[in-house]
């Protein structure tokens, strides 16, 4: 038995694949040691990444490398592209000569257009430089395609340019039919030979015993085969409607574009050629286009070309492609192609063909079903050799011996050969990895409800075992409802959140010091202050920004000053990095000379500040004891758990440098930003459930830490720590104040990092690493910038926020929380535990299925010569065990209990001990009651007469069926005796087991002829139920036998005590 066990173990190890980017090898491993031994391949492995396609796409992908080469050359490229041109201009008379005519199509002129859709695709994929002059450049496009510059397309128009440059939509493969799973399900091997059998079978019998009687067998298992098959096909295709919700979910992406002379939002499929698109850091490009103006801008091709160096854009260079994402920067672009006109729209046509990669449970799972298949072929073999080996020998001792055959022998032979068949349909479990695809289905669907949107297979199943959260403040544990509460200024500071703060501030400030703090309001800012048709002013940008310009409005109400606008020389934007933004602007106040201006994390700015305005807008020196008031006034707002912002400006020579140092301060905000309701009691949740959170925030430590203990984050014993201090640690410092999950409760006393404040994402990288690689805890983190692409990335869950996260967080992440919402993480994993649990109940009862029908049928076989169920009753059984067993244990909702217990820890048995007890167990009693049956079933339950022995196989049918009946109730708690509670609330398992009670009285008394059955009296069947109930006892019994269901506590690696078992586990 070791030896066997060993064996085992070593072949599952080539079914062990990492959740997130496992390597193609792996992949190719298992794939490999499942081998020939699978029913049905197509149906097995749909929802398997096919590699070979995926070979193909990046192949395809790699090819546009060399036809785009012009948009990786770097500046020395560049210039020597330049030199060519100039050695070559005798050669342009002759290339301008040969260009390429696109003629305009009638339909394009009668629009209103100058310019026909493929050029202008042309001039964009090609980056044609001598075609976008041609064509006098952006400016002479925009009139080609008649449209404003400033004021964008007419909405009216929309769709007359839909029609003649095309929609921004993709070709798409064509959705599955109900149809193509049904064939899917109709190719399984064994369901194939088994319905050959019968065609044979029907041959013979009405060859030998006429019509009708000589086909009822066959046609009987022919039936049985059609209502697998439409039941199977009709599970999948419901799966597959599932998917369909969701992907349809993940495409959905708004733009900002300037429309009717308003800047609005708009879905990138409703983007149309003349578009006026606003990009910043983090967003993808809808479409093809060309750059019309823009501060920094940096665009990362690698999506199209796999090439990692970002690309600078400028008027000098200003193609962009659809697909792509900025990464640095923000610009304006006019729409010149969409849809499948873009290099994108070609390559979205086959990026999705390759597939979603597996889940590490599916393949676990395959591992499963491969060596209980290769267990079940031996019995099948072992029955058939027995059957034939009883009937040769008895026909050899018969008149005639073996060279006298009839039609009956010839049916007695193909019936042992179907019923080994049939054996191996019941014991390869080919549903325990598709069972996987169905629970996730079913709670991604659930989550999509409950706002969030996963966006892979295996996030949904590794949330489950997430040990450690590292979490975002702003908006993930607050509301991101940002308002400005107080302002230091002029040396003191005032509560602005009424319209007395606002009269108080008013009566100490001059009107210089308003106007030059309402020029930095305004001009140092990433958001804009917009007007919309109604004439309603709204503000478009992130909700800090928001929270400044709003405050800028009131200041403007109350003290009737208004800003003035002025000229952009130079915008620097905000960096998390850097932890500021800046900007040059030709100022007003100063007759027009450069004036920059510098916001962001206080004690940033005011450490690059050496003077201060006062209340009439004079500047003075910054003492030593002045910026000791202000960062005492930043410590202050930050232990109010505000954030804190300064803001400061500087008259500069050079209009395009921006100084390092030397600001004068104008004023310190800071900003109020309410916890979210339900988090302390969510952040509660976790730590009952052994989930570690830790806050990762940019923001000021004393803000940092006010609101970690609010939320119950931050304990007496916690460590909180600033990212330039976690950075010098070495990697025994911080294996030292990173302990173990829940080392405060074991180690009371000991350090614990809980939170790390003035953080870099390079940071946030660098914990999650060591969480994992020093601790192996299965790590989630939370992610809305572009930066922390590379910390969701790295995570076993990457969590984008879906309302604050840009397009380029949302990409990199597993799972997309919709509502921003620190509670909506718990529900992912509290989904996420219990698809792992459900599928250990679903496995846990067909096993129990698979042992006790395997024995049955080779005992019985080996001393009766005849096995005591028929084909149609053993397809019957597998239906019971499969499909539905799956639908009815694998879709069961969470309950609050599953967050009282500690995560799955990595390398942890699937197949846990309590469940091998709960499987043995009921295996045993089964069994006994069977054996019994088939033995001393007749005088037992005193039957006798010419039916005796159909109406004993019939009543052990009927008996066999009512304890799997039962026992997947058992099965809904694999170690809590109450297995009924709970049970009216899921109705998909209320509504599966009610049907097979009811379908399985139609099979006893209605189906008799086809299934082999005879009617059962009201003793009988009340003489079965009753049978099948005790195996709630049994269950009830197993339960309180205790189980060491873990390792010792101290040689775990996450430290946790044992799960209890038995009778304390009620």
């Amino acid at each position: 038995m070791a030896y066997l066990r060993n064996k085992s173990m070593e072949f599952l190890k080539r079914f062990e694949v990492p959740a997130k980017n496992p390597s193609e090898d792996a992949q190719r491993r298992w794939r490999e040691a499942v081998g020939t031994l699978v029913k049905n391949r197509r149906r097995r492995f749909r929802m398997v990444p096919d590699l070979d396609k995926r070979s193909q796409v990046e192949t395809q992908r790699r090819n546009i490398q060399p036809k785009a080469l012009n948009m990786f050359l770097s500046d020395s490229q560049e210039k020597l592209r330049v030199a060519l041109y100039v050695q070559k201009a005798a050669l342009q008379f002759i290339d301008a000569a040969r260009r390429t005519e696109h003629p305009l199509p009638e339909m394009v002129r009668q629009c209103g257009f100058s310019i026909s859709a493929e050029e202008l695709a042309t001039i964009v994929r090609n980056h044609d430089r001598k075609g976008l002059r041609h064509h006098n450049g952006v400016d002479g496009i925009a009139r080609k395609v008649n449209v404003s510059l400033a004021d964008g397309v007419k909405s009216d128009d929309t769709s007359v340019r839909a029609e003649v440059y095309g929609a921004n939509q993709y070709t798409e493969k064509p959705p599955r039919t109900f149809w193509m799973f049904l064939w899917d399900a109709s190719q399984d091997m064994t369901l194939l030979l088994l319905a050959f059998c019968a065609l044979i079978s029907v041959v013979i019998g009405l060859a030998t015993e006429g019509w009708p009687k000589g086909m009822y067998d066959g046609v009987g298992i022919v039936l049985t085969i059609f209502l697998v098959v439409m039941i199977t096909a009709a599970s999948d295709y419901k799966q597959s409607l599932q998917f369909r919700d969701l992907d349809r979910e993940k495409k959905k992406i708004d733009m900002h574009v300037t429309r009717d002379g308003y800047r609005q939002k708009v879905s990138i499929y409703d983007i149309v050629v003349g578009d006026i698109v606003h990009l910043s850091i983090g967003d993808q490009v809808p479409a093809d286009g060309l750059y019309i103006d823009g501060y920094s801008f940096l665009v990362d091709e690698s999506s199209l070309s796999g090439e990692s160096e970002p690309v600078h854009l400028s008027n000098a260079n200003p193609f962009l492609l659809g697909g792509t994402k900025v990464q640095d920067g923000s610009a304006r672009m006019l729409v010149t192609a969409v849809g499948m006109r873009t290099e994108w729209g070609n390559l979205m046509e086959t990026l999705s063909q390759g597939g979603e990669d597996e889940t590490p449970l599916q393949v676990k799972l395959n591992g499963v079903a491969t060596i209980i298949g290769k267990i079940g072929l031996a019995f099948a073999v072992l029955t058939f050799t027995v059957l034939m080996a009883r009937f040769l020998v008895g026909k050899a001792s018969a008149p005639g011996g073996l060279l006298r055959w009839s039609g009956a022998d010839a049916l007695s032979l193909l019936d042992f050969f179907a019923i080994a068949v049939t054996i191996i349909v019941v014991a390869v479990p080919e549903g325990l990895p598709l069972a996987v695809t169905l629970s996730l289905a079913f709670a991604m669907k659930k989550l999509m409800e409950e706002r969030a949107l996963v966006r892979h297979l295996s996030a949904c199943e590794t949330m489950g075992s997430a040990s450690c959260i590292c979490t975002d403040k702003t908006g993930t544990l607050t509301t991101n409802h940002m308002v400005v509460e107080k302002v230091w200024a002029s040396g003191a500071a005032q509560t602005v959140s009424t319209a007395k703060g606002f009269g108080e501030l008013k009566s100490s400030v001059s009107e210089n010091f308003t106007r030059v703090l309402l020029e930095g309001v305004f001009q140092c800012s990433g958001s804009e202050v917009v007007t919309n048709k109604d004439g309603k002013t709204s503000i478009m940008g992130t909700p800090t920004e928001t929270a400044i310009l709003e405050f800028g409005l009131e200041v403007e109400k109350h003290t009737k000053v208004e800003h003035t606008s002025a000229k952009k020389l130079k915008v620097e934007p905000f960096n998390s990095v850097k932890k500021t933004m800046a900007v040059v602007v030709a100022s007003p106040l100063t007759a027009g000379h450069p004036r920059a201006f510098l916001k962001g994390a206080s004690e940033v700015v005011l450490s690059r500040c050496s003077h201060v305005v006062d209340g009439n807008g004079s500047v003075e020196k910054l003492t030593e004891a002045k910026a000791k008031r202000v960062a005492s006034a930043i410590d202050a707002f930050a232990c109010e758990a505000l954030r804190t912002l300064c803001l400061a400006y500087q008259d500069v020579g050079n209009a395009s440098e921006v100084p390092s140092d030397k600001y004068t301060l104008i004023a310190v905000f800071g900003i109020k930003d309410p916890l979210r309701p339900g988090v302390r009691e969510a952040v509660e949740t976790c730590h009952a459930a052994g989930i570690n959170v830790r806050m990762v925030t940019g923001d000021n430590i004393n803000t940092a830490k006010a609101i970690a203990r609010e939320c119950g984050i931050l304990t007496d014993d916690g460590i909180a720590i600033e990212g330039p201090e976690f950075r010098a640690k070495s990697p025994n410092e911080m294996r030292e104040i990173i302990p173990k999950i829940q080392a405060l409760v074991l180690f009371p006393g000991c350090v614990c990092l809980q939170v790390m404040a003035r953080s870099l994402p390079l940071d946030k990288h660098t914990l999650v690493t060591n969480l994992r690689g020093m601790f192996n805890e299965v790590v989630a983190v939370t992610g809305d910038g572009t930066n922390d692409a590379p910390a969701l990335h790295e995570a076993d869950i990457g969590l984008a926020m879906g309302i604050a996260g840009t397009e380029v967080a949302k990409e990199n992440a597993d799972v997309i929380i919709m509502d921003d919402n620190f509670s909506t993480i718990i529900n992912v994993a509290k989904w996420g535990r219990s698809v792992y649990i459900n599928i250990q109940k679903f496995v846990q009862f067909q096993l129990t299925v698979n042992v006790v029908a395997l024995m049955v049928n080779f005992v019985s076989a080996s001393f009766t010569g005849s096995a005591p169920l028929t084909i149609v009753q053993l397809l019957w059984v597998n239906l019971i065990m499969d499909t539905l067993g799956a639908l009815a244990l694998a879709t069961e909702p969470p309950n609050d209990a599953m967050m009282q217990r500690p995560p799955v820890g990595r390398g942890d048995n699937f197949i846990t001990k309590v469940m091998w007890r709960n499987i043995i167990g009921q295996s045993i009693y089964q069994l006994i009651v069977l054996g019994v049956l088939i033995f001393k079933g007749k005088s037992l339950l005193q039957l006798d007469g010419a039916q005796s022995d159909t109406l004993l196989n019939t009543f052990i049918f009927n008996t066999f069926v009512f304890c799997q009946v039962f026992n997947e109730v058992n099965s809904r708690e694999m170690e809590k005796i109450n297995v009924f509670s709970g049970i009216f609330s899921c109705w998909i398992f209320s509504a599966v087991a009610g049907a097979t009670a009811a379908f399985q009285v139609v099979i006893v008394e209605l189906l008799g002829t086809f299934a082999g059955t005879v009617h059962l009296s009201g003793r009988l069947w009340l003489t079965s139920v009753l049978i099948g109930s005790v195996s709630l006892v049994i269950g009830a019994i197993l339960k309180l036998i205790p189980v060491d269901s873990s390792v010792d506590s101290s040689e775990r690696h996450d430290g946790y005590q044992p799960i209890p078992t038995g009778p304390n586990a009620v």
